[in-house]
C-alpha cells in the first residue's frame, strides 16, 4: 500500500458487526484516531486518508493578543477540537469566570483535556445552529465573546451573536490546507475492493478528496455509500453525485450510520459484494 493512506488494525478479537468492512476515514490525522478506533473495535478496517491538513496560522499575533486579554471576555466559543488544540492557552491560564461553549462532545472533551472543563454543548444539533438554540445564548446583550476558529470560518455564528447584542472577536488559531500527498493508495484500496464506505466530516475535505482522486477515483467513490456528519456535508456530497447518507453527527453518528447500513438486509449483502 502506498504511503498516502494507512490502516489501523486492532488486536485480534471475535468478529464484530463491521467484520470485513473497510471504512475510509477522512478526518485530519490527529482527529482520525478516535473514529478509526471505534471502527476497529467493531471489526471494521479503518482506511485513513486525511482530507485536510491542519497547521498553525501564518500570523500568530491575533491569538497571542487574545491570550493576553482573556480576562476581558465573558464567553468563549471553540468551534472544533482543532480550535482547542491550536487555540487554547497553556493549562492554568484560563480565567474561571469565562463561560465556555463547544459545538459538540468531541470539542468539549478536548477542552476538558486542555484544562477548560464544563463546556456547554448544544442538544439539538452539534453545530453553530445548535449552539444558538441554547437558552444561555439567546440574550447576550453587553457580553464580550471570543470565538476561536480556523482561518476563513463561517460568519453565521458571530453575526448572529452580534445581532443579539454581543461584542464578538474572531480569533483565527489554525488554517486548513489540502493534503500534500496524492491519493494513489486510496484509489488502490477502492479498486481492490478493500474499501466499502466513505465517511465525511467536512465539505472542504470532500472537495479536496474529489480533486485528489481525479476522474478514476471519483468513479470508484460513486459506488460507495458516503456517510456525512452534517446536512451541509451530505448536500455537498450529493452535489458531487455521491450516494450520501446523513448521520446524527460526530463520530458516534457516523458509527451508528455504518452499523445501520451494514447490518440490515438487504443492502448489506449488496454493498459487501460491490
Amino acid at each position: 500500500m502506498t504511503s498516502d493512506v494507512f490502516s489501523l488494525s486492532p488486536p485480534r478479537s471475535p468478529p464484530g458487526p463491521l467484520d470485513g468492512i473497510g471504512v475510509i476515514v477522512t478526518r485530519p490525522q490527529r482527529q482520525a484516531a478516535a473514529l478509526a478506533t471505534r471502527i476497529g473495535a467493531l471489526g471494521g478496517t479503518p482506511i485513513i486518508w486525511p482530507a485536510i491538513v491542519i497547521l498553525p496560522p501564518d500570523d500568530r499575533e491575533p491569538l497571542t493578543r487574545a491570550h493576553a486579554s482573556l480576562d476581558r471576555y465573558d464567553i468563549a466559543i471553540f468551534v472544533s477540537a482543532n480550535a482547542v488544540e491550536f487555540g487554547a492557552p497553556p493549562q492554568g491560564q484560563w480565567p474561571a469566570h469565562i463561560v465556555t461553549y463547544a459545538p459538540g462532545p468531541g470539542t468539549a472533551e478536548a477542552l476538558a483535556g486542555a484544562g477548560i472543563p464544563n463546556a456547554q454543548v448544544p442538544v439539538t444539533s452539534f453545530d453553530s445552529e445548535g449552539l444558538l438554540e441554547l437558552a444561555s445564548l439567546s440574550d447576550v446583550t453587553g457580553k464580550r465573546i471570543v470565538v476561536f476558529r480556523g482561518e476563513g470560518g463561517r460568519e453565521f455564528l458571530g453575526n448572529t451573536l452580534r445581532a443579539r447584542g454581543a461584542t464578538v472577536d474572531h480569533v483565527p488559531c489554525y488554517r486548513r490546507v489540502a493534503p500534500y500527498s496524492g491519493a494513489d493508495g486510496l484509489i488502490e484500496a477502492m479498486r481492490d475492493g478493500r474499501a466499502h464506505a466513505l465517511t465525511l466530516t467536512s465539505s472542504e475535505g470532500l472537495d479536496n478528496l474529489i480533486t485528489a482522486v481525479g476522474s478514476v477515483g471519483r468513479t470508484l467513490i460513486e459506488r460507495l455509500p458516503v456517510f456525512a456528519a452534517h446536512p451541509r456535508i451530505a448536500e455537498r456530497a450529493r452535489d458531487h453525485g455521491l450516494r450520501a447518507i446523513e448521520t446524527a453527527g460526530g463520530d458516534a453518528g457516523l458509527v451508528a450510520g455504518l452499523l445501520d447500513w451494514f447490518t440490515g438486509p438487504p443492502r448489506s449483502a449488496a454493498t459487501r459484494s460491490a
